[in-house]
């Protein structure tokens, strides 16, 4: 057999992209029964899903409804967090906001991920291409996520739909320097070169041999989106750019208890514990899916368990 023709069947034998998807996340199921953090995460990342789905079922009360009568009442067992200044049950408001928080969160992660993906893909193989884009994706990065996100609502107006335009705006930019980096390492590489050798096209390199192997980077870094995003919806409602006060979010919960601190510290603390309690799930699983699917650091991983 020719060496060609040895190089062609190499690359007809390499994985596909959905038998990696299946390893990796066949790993991570492995580590979770190892590793009590990561587990103990990924529950608390799968009761926010349930919640976001099912919280307004959920509800004890109409959470919009207000009630005078009932303000700023302190824990109890008819309101387990409260009621606020308006009298709306903290804890009906408080599982309501999860449903915004993830789909904002989601959304951003998915949409800049699907885009900043294949931009990068894109741009990596066209030198010139890469340039102009790169200028534009510094420019971007050069702005804190906030303060570019706060200018692009106040262009387009505060919404659901906007602060998911705004923020994926923000996380795609790096998305697309991050995948750049991760693509350029990778184009020069052996199985690369050999696969362009035989004549395969640029798309089917991109697509079967290149993304197939930063994939496990794009995982983990969807992660740290996720977290970034619920924080960011968190940050833009509580400073009134978000979604408006009457639809229930992590953040302007927490907003409408910033003036009533002393007297109803329970409107802004549960919320925030909701809030701190998913970003830090969110990014411990990160870190551990990080430690599971680096080689290096799974070899020290089994070291440091062997010892």
């Amino acid at each position: 057999m020719s060496l060609a023709a040895e190089q062609r069947s190499e690359w007809e034998l390499a994985p596909p992209l959905s038998t990696r998807l299946r390893g990796m996340f066949g790993s991570t199921y492995k580590a979770a029964k190892r590793d009590s953090v990561l587990a103990a995460s990924i529950i608390v990342l799968l009761v926010g899903l349930f919640l976001a789905i099912f919280g307004p079922t959920l509800a004890r009360t109409d959470y919009e409804r207000t009630d005078p009568i009932n303000r700023m009442q302190a824990p109890s067992s008819d309101h387990w967090f409260g009621t606020d200044n308006w009298g709306r049950d903290v804890f009906d408001r408080t599982i309501v906001g999860t449903r915004l928080s993830f789909l904002v969160g989601f959304s951003v992660t998915i949409i800049s991920t699907v885009i900043g993906v294949g931009v990068a893909l894109v741009i990596s193989y066209f030198k010139l291409l890469d340039s102009i884009m790169m200028r534009f994706v510094d420019g971007l990065l050069a702005f804190p996520t906030i303060l570019l996100a706060l200018a692009l609502i106040s262009l387009i107006g505060p919404s659901v739909g906007n602060v998911i335009i705004a923020l994926s705006v923000t996380a795609t930019a790096s998305k697309i320097r991050l995948v750049r980096g991760a693509v350029l390492s990778l184009r020069d590489s052996t199985y690369v070169d050999a696969a362009r050798a035989v004549g395969v096209p640029v798309p089917r390199i991109l697509l079967r041999h290149v993304l197939p192997n930063i994939v496990s980077i794009i995982i983990v870094q969807a992660t740290f989106t996720l977290a970034s995003a619920i924080l960011a919806e968190a940050s833009l409602s509580f400073l009134g750019a978000g979604v408006p006060e009457y639809v229930p979010s992590w953040g302007n919960i927490i907003a409408t208890g910033q003036g009533y601190i002393q007297v109803g510290f329970h409107i802004s603390f549960f919320p925030g514990l909701f809030l701190m309690i998913t970003v830090l799930a969110v990014v411990l699983i990160g870190d551990s899916v990080r430690d599971h699917l680096d080689p290096k650091l799974r070899g020290r991983l089994k070291t440091t368990a062997q010892q």
